[in-house]
């Protein structure tokens, strides 16, 4: 266990330096190497989730390299960017977060106040992330050697959908049989034949489901009067030339068990005058479909060095070369190449591939499997087959045949001088520059798909440039007064920042292999950019404290930002916070079991300018070719009056450690309200544009967190760890801009003054009728003057009225987690949580169609649905023409309450007496499994998606599971 004065003296990072926890009067949580090193994660923003109180992350796309969205206490904007900072050893990063190598990494601390963050002024006013990087220890050189192995799995599960084809068909039937002839199988229609002669005719045609997948004798219908399959249906048909039967398209497309392999190495050491730290790394992070992975290669180099008793230099350099493969559009919803949209939700009667008549898959004369797509590519010599389902797609060609490739080259450079001048009085001057060169290049073939044909496929090849550079320039005195002690800061910092692009593409491509403009000949397209952004800020600071007991902050920085005009450039930004060591006083002199209680209070303001266009208050236009001559065409409507929007943050709490160093945690109420708030307001089409940056409204974010850390158990062989943080907020529109009169309602979402930001504006479900099994919604009623008197029900959804729903964000999200260390094995597992929210479950209410759209797959609770012998269902009846049975409404609105597992790892290490023969420091092998397991309200349905809706469309996460071996000497 730590000594009281080791832990009362714990040294934490904070903005511009560092400072003991004890004293610090903001609001900062830090994550350790070894909580970052639990978790397999190619981005380390995917690390923060259900680690510190007060952040939540959110995350659409699974695709190995990507990150999370990270919101820190709410979301304070409307229209500008919600993201936080990231400062990389003491200056903000522009590179790719996925660039940093999580083994380099040796904390992670979350700023969330104004007082921890304000001297970040314009970039920090959503929370900031410092990111310290290792250095070395003191003593003798030492060489660490980790290196893990494993597979990639899907880490969600589909929907819990339908995987018969004899339980898809037999329900289509019904909803045919419902939707044409009344239900009733036995029913004499106009054309003379009964109900279910009808349906038998329609249900594998042109106007059903297309492709007859079951083999029939003559004359025999596929469905019985019963509604079940005939007994004597075959599954498989032989149609004209080729062979039709139904395949697995997940268990056929995605590479479950696919190879991780990870690789690090770093050299790192101390003497009495330099620190060094160097380190190489190689990440091989395979996809879970073809033609999706994420490739890694890291180098960082680290040193500083004391030249005099009063200059110190230092330097740390990294550079990293990704490799993505990103197959195009796998988290766009409804997308034909979206794999996991298809997979979710084509129907189990459809082929994957192209067969012979005999049953084996079809090549073409380029030797290329054949897939099907449903396009007419059947025939019997007289009628052609049509897939009504996503016809004329198939991703499988697409994924196998398709070139879709990031490169980037990402260099980060950091360097110091430090100049001690007088006792007590340093100079320091830091430079960053970050510079991110990507390449994208796409080959579309020309073999298959919409790009085939006479557009004979198309290549595109793009590149950006992102280079910053991060100027600080700081002067720090700190001095001991007897009892008093004072820390100054004053500084100037600069920032520039240039964005690059430059795309083409052509059409009608020679050699499918090539990724290169010449290798294709039509429609050339180019576009190219140029975007500068700068800011120049002043900054100051003063840390008091009285008797190591009373402590005082205060900060200020004036801030210019280049996306206002010069009339609106400059804000003013500070802080002030007061700390009160309260076990120093007399009165709890006896209270042996409190090492350590701190109260803290804190308030101040900060800027926004990201309101995602680089000339904000410029008129901005495109210029094109006009019978040859030029043409201007307004594409953005700038505004000279519009400047910071600005976050009021209020915080305070306390901080404690009891019995001995075994209980520590923190507990906090903060309110964080943003006035100005940079708002793209939508104008009339009259008005000659769309939108008009404006400052407008405003909004607070209010809640409570507790951090808790506990020893549970401590001997000299043991050590039993538990950790545990929740955060609860709620967040208000205060004000929005007059013209709105208090409310405005934006598609399917509803802003209302003194209401939640995050609100669904739907028709209210009223369940089934059961007399008819038709679904209702609710409608107002309303007398002659337009004042509603009651509410009835109504069958035709789009007349419905539509309601707000209320807050839908979860009432506490947080995590929890445990360690255990006993005779060398050690054990952890971590879990992260949401309770109290909703969302709209986009996913499940599309595999709940009635059955209007033939080829969709059901989810398995459709076989719930009312029918004359269930008439208490609230799930509508099957019917091919009840299109408003599932229609947009507060039936799909999930509770988001989830409980995830998001590491588990087991080690051992062996024991010293036996690796000192072999003249090694330490060697521990182990086993990590990341993103184990997710539990929500039904199978399929992912709440870490977003604050609002989930979906089936979205490239799933993805589970790790690997063994490894860590070795030092």
């Amino acid at each position: 266990m730590k000594s009281d004065a080791e832990m009362l003296d714990e040294v934490m990072v904070v903005a511009y330096g560092t400072a003991k926890k004890s004293q610090f009067t903001g609001s900062a949580s830090t994550i350790k190497a070894d909580k970052i090193a639990e978790r397999q994660v190619s981005n380390i923003s995917n690390a923060l989730s259900g680690q510190v109180a007060g952040v939540q992350t959110t995350s659409g796309n699974g695709q190995p390299g990507t990150g999370s969205t990270v919101r820190i206490r709410g979301v304070g904007s409307l229209s500008a960017s919600n993201n936080p900072l990231y400062v990389v050893d003491g200056v903000p990063y522009d590179g790719d977060i996925s660039a940093i190598n999580s083994q380099d990494i040796e904390s992670l601390t979350v700023l969330k106040d104004a007082a921890s963050n304000a001297l970040y002024g314009a970039r920090g006013a959503n929370g900031v992330i410092l990111v310290t990087t290792k250095k070395g220890a003191t003593g003798k050189a030492t060489v660490n050697l980790d290196a893990k192995w494993g597979t990639n799995r899907r880490g969600v599960s589909n929907y819990d959908v339908m995987t018969s084809s004899q339980e898809y068909v037999e329900n289509y039937y019904t909803a045919m049989l419902n939707g044409y002839a009344g239900g009733d199988p036995n029913r004499v229609l106009s054309n003379g034949m009964t109900g279910n002669q009808y349906i038998n005719s329609l249900l594998f045609s042109k106007d059903g489901l297309g492709y007859p997948v079951y083999t029939v004798p003559n004359g025999e219908g596929y469905i019985g009067v019963d509604g079940k399959l005939n007994p004597n249906a075959k599954l498989g048909r032989v149609y004209g030339d080729y062979y039709i039967t139904p395949d697995d398209w997940e268990k056929e497309l995605l590479d479950n068990g696919n190879l991780r392999q990870e690789y690090n190495v770093n050299i790192s050491g101390s003497t009495e005058k330099m620190n060094y730290y160097m380190s190489a790394g190689y990440l091989d992070d395979s996809g879970l479909i073809p033609g999706s992975s994420f490739a890694r290669l890291s180098f960082r180099l680290k040193a500083d060095y004391q030249v005099k008793e009063w200059l110190k230099v230092g330097a740390n350099v990294a550079y990293s070369n990704i490799v993505s493969r990103y197959p195009d559009e796998q988290t766009t919803s409804g997308s034909s190449t979206n794999l996991f949209y298809i997979t979710n939700n084509i129907a189990p009667i459809y082929p994957l591939y192209i067969r012979n008549a005999d049953g084996s898959i079809k090549k073409d004369s380029r030797g290329f499997t054949m897939y099907d797509y449903g396009n007419g590519m059947y025939t019997d010599g007289t009628t052609p087959l049509n897939r009504p389902f996503l016809s004329q797609s198939n991703p499988a060609s697409a994924l196998q045949l398709d070139k879709n490739e990031y490169n980037m080259d990402i260099l980060s450079g950091r360097a110091f001088v430090e100049v001690s001048i007088l006792e007590g009085l340093k100079a320091t001057a830091n430079w960053g520059m970050d510079l991110d060169n990507t390449r994208y290049t796409e080959l579309i073939n020309p073999y298959y798909g919409q790009y085939a044909g006479n557009t004979g496929g198309v290549v595109g090849v793009s590149h950006s440039r992102v280079f910053s550079i991060n100027q600080q320039y700081l002067l720090t005195y700190k001095k001991n007064f007897g009892e008093h002690n004072i820390d100054l800061l004053a500084g100037f910092e600069s920032y520039d920042y240039k964005n690059q692009s430059l795309s083409g593409s052509k059409q009608k491509v020679y050699n499918p292999t090539i990724v290169e403009l010449n290798n294709a000949i039509n429609t050339p397209s180019t576009n190219s950019s140029t975007a500068n952004y700068a800011t120049e800020g002043f900054l100051f600071r003063a840390q008091y404290d009285y008797l190591e007991r009373y402590f005082a902050s205060a900060s200020f920085r004036r801030d210019a930002s280049s996306r206002f005009h010069p009339d609106n450039r400059w804000g003013n930004f500070w802080s002030v916070g007061l700390g009160w060591l309260m076990n120093k006083e007399s009165f709890l002199a006896d209270a042996s079991w409190i090492d350590m209680l701190k109260f803290k209070i804190s308030y101040g303001a900060q800027g926004n300018d990201n309101i995602g266009n680089y000339y904000a208050y410029l008129d901005q236009y495109t210029v094109s070719n006009s019978n040859n001559d030029f043409a201007l065409a307004l594409s953005y409507k700038g505004n000279k009056d519009i400047t910071w929007e600005t976050s009021h943050s209020f915080n305070t709490g306390f901080d404690f450690e009891f019995f001995k160093g075994r209980l520590s945690g923190t507990v906090e109420y903060f309110s964080r309200k943003t006035t100005d708030m940079l708002y793209n307001k939508p104008m009339n089409a009259s008005a000659g544009y769309a939108s008009i940056p404006m400052n407008v409204g405003s909004m607070t974010n209010k809640g409570v967190e507790l951090d808790l850390n506990g020893i549970l158990l401590e001997t000299n062989d043991l050590t039993w760890r538990m950790n545990f943080n929740l955060t609860h907020f709620k967040n208000t529109i205060n004000e929005l801009d007059p013209s709105l009169n208090g409310e405005m309602i934006n598609g399917s979402y509803i802003y209302r003054e003194g209401e939640s930001r995050y609100q669904f504006y739907l028709r209210k479900y009223a369940g089934v009728d059961p007399e008819t099994g038709v679904a209702m919604y609710y409608k107002d009623v309303t007398d002659a003057n337009g004042n509603v008197t009651g509410q009835e029900t109504t069958t035709d959804a789009p007349n419905a009225t539509r309601y707000a729903t209320g807050d839908i964000l979860p009432k506490v999200y947080g995590g929890f987690g445990t360690s255990l260390n006993a005779y060398g094995f050690d054990f952890s597992i971590s879990f992260a949580y949401q309770l109290g929210g909703r969302m709209y479950d986009n996913g499940y209410a599309s595999l709940m169609n009635s059955g209007t759209d033939p080829g969709q797959n059901w989810h398995k609770d459709i076989l719930k649905a009312w029918t004359a012998d269930n008439t208490g269902s609230n799930i509508p009846r099957l019917s091919a023409t009840d299109q408003y049975a599932n229609y947009l409404s507060d039936r799909f609105l999930t509770k988001s309450d989830y409980l995830s597992i998001n590491s588990i790892t087991l080690g051992y290490t062996l024991p010293k007496s036996w690796t000192r023969t072999m003249n090694i420091g330490s060697l521990r092998v182990y086993m990590s499994a990341d993103n184990v397991a997710l539990f929500s309200k039904r199978k399929g349905f992912d709440p870490r998606q977003s604050y609002t809706t989930a979906s089936a469309d979205v490239y799933s996460p993805i589970r790790a599971i690997s063994g490894g071996l860590s070795l030092s000497f």
